[in-house]
């Protein structure tokens, strides 16, 4: 326990006078604002991006005058996802929660103060800290002057890195001095809610800061870097023979160091031709004394050779220091928090320096607003380039501030992330369009990806219609409920377009039965008259105002065939219209497979499964009749005119169509015209068209996919493209993929987590791309899952609980656990 007298000894040290016009003032009186920064996500960045980042922060510096103190401070804390299970949320929602809880992260808070030192008060160093200090008087300055300065100085500084991209909110009033707070945070090594502004304090003989064990590593000397140093670094764990990986300089040390920690780095701004003037006269004393020692030789070439640079360059010559701090609650886990923070600094080509002595001083300087106390002795001098690229300039993955998306999980740990692929990118104007492309090679795990992302739509609302020749959507769709379409011998498929559910024949409603009924009559190179198409929409109108006076006839294609046969017949003979201008027995003939006795009669007569506007999920499996020259054309037709009908009548809600393999199909019969149509109106409609396919070929051989799809499609999914590599460019070229987005696709999977089953998918937006995990519970995995072996013992296990799907998964969810818990007793 700290006794009384030494809390107010410890009291009288505190180094921050007060909090004023949302500056901390310092007992010097030094002046000091804090920003919060917002900077791009980890595994984002091409080189381009990487350099224009430093460039910002390089210009940042170039304009603080001499005196000025840049202190930037990453904060990177250990937490891990807490499960919200509620009543309201659906099984596969809870089994989600539950999959991920206890998942591990960091939670990263990037703040930059920026210190207008006292101009009276001296530069202090490890023999003379203010911790160590009994009275600190405060000075008067000029305050109106100083701080009119600062907040000229520190405008300037936050447009440049705006403009960058870097988002950058100033901090003030409470939240300088209430929880949470960035002086909070140094005190009590934390940057979470609900930690407390006092603290036990503890140096020697053991470093304890709120009952954490830190230890610090310092970079306070040039020789410990490499001889070059650039703003990116290759990431070997994700690069290919094909493409480098690209991660900031830093990231070792930042987004990918597993444990809690804190990286401080400073830059110290000082008069160019004081400093100048300072190293010159070293570098004389040096070389008066080279006859003694070689080192003294070469440290004189070395001031000589950075005098000549900063001359001829005209770079800004500063002071740096950098220090690592990292922390554990257990103490007998410092050792092996030690070798791991000693890994990432050498990862870095940095050889790691572990503080002891001097670490009090340096932690203590990191209080922000005391910046001007760091003991200047443990920096050296370097120019602002290079300095800024040890700048952490990376965040974690970011979840949008919404409920709508997609659960994935970032790349690190698979931490949970829900990820909006419509809306949010519409809003901030990545995307002009909500359509997706998607390209997944078989095994690539494309229709795993995308049974989890029509769920996750369909869950929030969305109207859903599949067009699929694989039967890759049964298992969801059974256990949604919805209605699954497919032909088989013994249950050929069947619609009934004449059904309108309580709803008006309106204009767009006729149209489309017209084109069908045009579509059964003539070929595709024969040509249909105007009289003939004012025929069928005459016969149409007349056949559903008899059903208003004949509420018990069924509407379907046999009564609307018989209504032919009987009352239009006579209406065209009262009407005398003759033979040439359209042909009704020629029209009843050709039409007749399809009444009742013939050889097509259920298609167009269903009795179940007739309310399609209404349903939500609507599957329609076309494996069995893809070649078939009769009912293809039929089918496609049918369903092209359900989501239009959808997309035009169900206002305000979200409608999705998607399209398997089967556009190509689709394509080859005269549909392209419907696909091209389809992609570029359904964003009016607030809907959503979605292609999926797997072969590279298909994409670049055929036009429709060229010109209508890909160039209508603002969101671009791709799956693992491995096996593609050596030829990616051509898909490159095709998808306009620019190098950064090529760098991330080609890395898929290259370093998966060990243990753990998913696969990853390359989501690019506009100007914003990234890859993630698709990484599910056991349940979603059964709910989703392709494989033979799988689908059919969980089709037995639905028959035998009489149908309940959502039973029969977590039987089986709890079979296999239990199975995997044996074997890993046995083994």
């Amino acid at each position: 326990m700290i006794s009384q007298k030494e809390s107010r000894e410890m009291e009288a040290l505190f180094p921050i006078y007060a909090v004023a016009q949302d500056l901390i003032i310092s007992k010097q009186a030094d002046l000091t604002a804090c920003f919060s920064l917002s900077l791009p996500e980890v595994f984002t960045l091409g080189q381009a991006q990487h350099d224009a980042i430093q460039e910002a922060f390089v210009k940042a510096i170039k304009l603080l005058p001499s005196g000025y103190i840049f202190h930037k401070q990453d904060w990177f804390t250990h937490f891990s996802y807490k499960a919200s299970l509620t009543e309201q949320s659906n099984f596969l929602d809870n089994a989600s929660e539950l999959f991920f809880h206890e998942r591990p992260g960091l939670k990263h808070r990037s703040l930059l103060m920026l210190t207008k030192r006292n101009p009276e008060a001296k530069l202090l160093d490890s023999s003379l800290s203010n911790l160590l200090r009994k009275n600190l008087i405060p000075k008067e300055l000029g305050m109106p002057s100083a701080v009119e300065e600062l907040e000229t100085v520190i405008g300037q500084c936050c447009q440049l890195l705006e403009d960058a991209g870097i988002g950058i909110q100033r901090i003030g009033g409470e939240a300088l001095t209430g929880e949470q707070s960035p002086i909070e945070a140094v005190l009590n090594l934390n940057q979470n809610k609900g930690s407390s502004m006092i603290a036990d304090l503890q140096f020697y003989p053991d470093w304890n800061i709120a009952g954490k064990h830190p230890i610090m590593f310092s970079i306070a000397d040039s020789q410990v870097l490499p001889n070059q140093i650039a703003s990116s670094a290759t990431h070997e764990a994700y690069s290919t023979d094909n493409s480098n990986f690209l991660v900031g300089y830093t990231a070792p040390i930042a987004s990918l160091l597993p444990c809690s920690h804190c990286f401080n780095q400073y830059l110290f701004v000082q008069d160019r031709l004081e400093m100048m003037k300072q190293l010159e006269a070293k570098r004389l004393r040096l070389f008066s004394l080279s006859a003694y020692s070689r080192e003294n030789a070469l440290a004189a070439d070395d001031i000589q050779a950075y005098l000549n640079h900063a001359i001829k360059a005209g770079s800004t010559p500063v002071k740096a220091h950098f220090n690592l701090i990292c922390w554990t609650s257990d103490k007998n886990k410092v050792p092996q928090l030690r070798n791991l923070a000693a890994a990432a600094l050498s990862k870095m080509d940095v050889l790691p320096k572990l503080e002891s002595i001097g670490a009090p001083q340096l932690y203590w300087a990191s209080m922000p607003g005391n910046e001007a106390a760091f003991p200047m002795n443990e920096s050296f001098v370097t120019f602002a380039e290079p300095a800024s690229c040890l700048l952490i300039t990376e965040t974690q993955y970011k979840a949008p501030a919404g409920r709508f998306g997609v659960r994935l999980g970032d790349r690190i740990t698979g931490f949970p992330i829900q990820v909006d692929l419509s809306d949010e990118p519409i809003k901030k104007g990545w995307i002009t369009n909500r359509n997706k492309f998607i390209l997944g090679p078989s095994g690539s795990g494309k229709s795993f990806f995308t049974n989890h992302m029509i769920r996750s739509y369909y869950q929030q609302g969305a109207h859903v219609v599949l067009v699929d020749v694989g039967h890759s959507y049964k298992g969801l769709c059974d256990l949604v409920g919805g209605f699954y379409f497919t032909y088989q011998e013994d249950k050929p498929i069947n619609f009934n377009p004449f059904f309108l559910a309580g709803q008006q024949l309106d204009t767009e409603k006729k149209e489309s039965l017209k084109t069908l009924l045009l579509a059964l009559w003539k070929k595709d190179d024969e040509l249909f008259t105007r009289s003939e198409y004012v025929a069928i929409s005459n016969a149409l109108k007349s056949y559903y105002d008899y059903l208003t006076k004949q509420p018990s006839v069924f509407p379907c294609f046999d009564t609307f065939y018989e209504f032919l046969l009987e009352e239009f017949a006579l209406q065209l003979a009262n009407e005398k219209v003759h033979d040439k201008d359209f042909d009704l027995n020629n029209f009843l003939y050709v039409l007749k497979p399809y009444y009742k006795g013939g050889e097509f009669d259920y298609l167009l007569n269903a009795k179940e499964n007739l309310d399609l506007l209404k349903q939500p999920f609507i599957v329609f499996e076309l494996d069995n009749i893809k070649d078939h020259p009769i009912l293809f054309p039929v089918v496609t037709l049918i369903i092209m005119e359900i989501f239009i009908s959808k997309m035009r009548k169900l206002k305000g809600i979200r409608k999705i169509i998607l399209i398997e393999e089967a556009w190509k199909a689709i394509a080859k019969e005269g549909m392209a015209e419907y696909i091209k149509y389809l992609f570029k109106t359904v964003r009016k409609f607030f809907g959503e068209a979605i292609v999926v396919t797997q072969e590279v070929d298909d994409i670049i051989s055929s036009p429709v996919v060229k010109d209508a799809i890909i160039n209508n499609s603002d969101c671009k999914i791709l799956l693992d493209q491995a096996k593609y590599q050596n030829k990616f460019q051509q898909i490159q070229t095709l998808l306009g993929l620019t190098d950064k987005e090529r760098m991330q696709i080609l890395s898929i999977n290259k370093a998966n987590e060990p243990g753990k089953k998913y696969k990853e998918v390359f989501i690019g937006l506009g100007p914003v791309s990234k890859v993630y995990r698709t990484e599910v519970s056991l349940e979603e995995y059964l709910t989703y899952s392709t494989e033979e072996s799988e689908k059919h013992k969980l089709d037995t296990l639905t028959a035998q609980y009489a149908g309940d799907r959502e039973k029969a998964i977590k039987q089986m969810a709890m079979d296999m656990r239990h199975e995997a818990d044996k074997k890993q007793s046995h083994g």
